[in-house]
């Protein structure tokens, strides 16, 4: 009985962590080209009126898939989360990033977002309360290392540090505060839940913001600037995060944070495709490096749950 116990757990911990990289995954494609939308909406519209309208049309997606799923209303400690979910998804990176692509391209922001999978793990073990084996953090290093010579070397780093690389920065270590406490918080709620409440919670700061916005300056773009804005509400304020914090929940928040490893590369493919900006050849071997540390990284995580989770879940029964 003992034996088909730890078989059944282990096959689980083996189902989750799949389905967590495969939405985890998805996450990262849908946000992979949120930089390249987000520098093509702020030439035409005002940046806040970009970072905090995307969160409006959003939180109005996220109140009717509440409404129509019947979702319960979220505990007091659950709201007191959610709000850090909120500043750091919500409001953070959507309005640092907007503020600094108004003077800077989508390649450079890559190389500043390339730090969000640590900060990620980080905040992971901070808020989470997860424990990444030393393994882990080197091929995480790796990883980070591989990507930033990759930019280096396909020139997305052009001049001296400026304010855009503050905020970016800023961009960075929000983002990663609201992708852990979301993770965590889509083990109780789920992903879609999670995200929606938060856009929610969020609307008494953001619908003022943006009334005031357009009123002082009416928004006025192409079609194509109303695409980018277009996506950056449906795909990377909503639909995006329901795959990214279910993924997160059920592949670890640390684990599948990873996974971000890949998204400056898909960035600067985006950034080549839609806006014209140079990418060499050597995104190749970086991807591939990254691809590499992103493997040694799931290998990682499978040793040690298969050392310490297995036993235990064998331990309760």
């Amino acid at each position: 009985m003992r034996e088909k116990s730890s078989a059944t757990a282990r096959r689980t911990i083996a189902g989750d962590r799949a389905a967590g990289l495969v939405l985890g995954a998805l996450g990262v494609l849908a946000f992979s080209m949120s930089l390249p939308a987000t520098r093509v909406a702020v030439q035409h519209l005002d940046p806040w009126f970009v970072a905090f309208g995307r969160c409006v049309g959003a939180a109005v997606l996220a109140w009717g898939y509440l409404w129509i799923t019947g979702a319960p209303w979220p505990s007091p400690r659950q709201w007191r989360r959610l709000s850090l979910v909120a500043l750091g998804v919500v409001v953070g990176f959507p309005l640092f990033t907007s503020l600094a692509l108004t003077s800077q391209t989508a390649s450079h922001g890559a190389i500043v977002i390339t730090v969000l999978p640590a900060m990620t793990a980080v905040f992971a073990v901070l808020r989470a309360g997860e424990r990444p084996p030393p393994l882990f953090w080197i091929a995480s290093t790796g990883g980070l290392l591989a990507v930033l010579a990759f930019l280096v070397a396909n020139g997305a780093v052009v001049g001296a540090p400026a304010r855009a690389d503050l905020f970016l920065l800023a961009a960075v270590v929000l983002a990663g505060l609201g992708y852990a406490e979301g993770g965590a918080l889509a083990r109780e709620l789920g992903g879609a839940r999670t995200i929606c409440w938060a856009l929610v919670l969020s609307l008494p700061v953001t619908v003022p913001i943006v009334a005031a916005v357009a009123l002082a300056t009416a928004p006025h773009a192409d079609a194509g600037g109303w695409s980018a804005f277009g996506y950056l509400t449906v795909v990377s304020m909503f639909l995006g995060f329901f795959a990214w914090y279910a993924g997160l929940a059920r592949g670890g928040i640390a684990q599948v944070g990873q996974l971000q490893l890949a998204q400056p590369v898909l960035t600067l493919a985006w950034s080549a495709l839609l806006l014209g900006e140079r990418v060499t050849p050597a995104s190749i071997v970086a991807a591939v490096v990254v691809l590499a540390c992103v493997a040694l990284i799931q290998r990682t995580r499978t040793t040690r749950q298969a050392i310490v989770v297995v036993p235990a879940a064998a331990r309760r029964r």
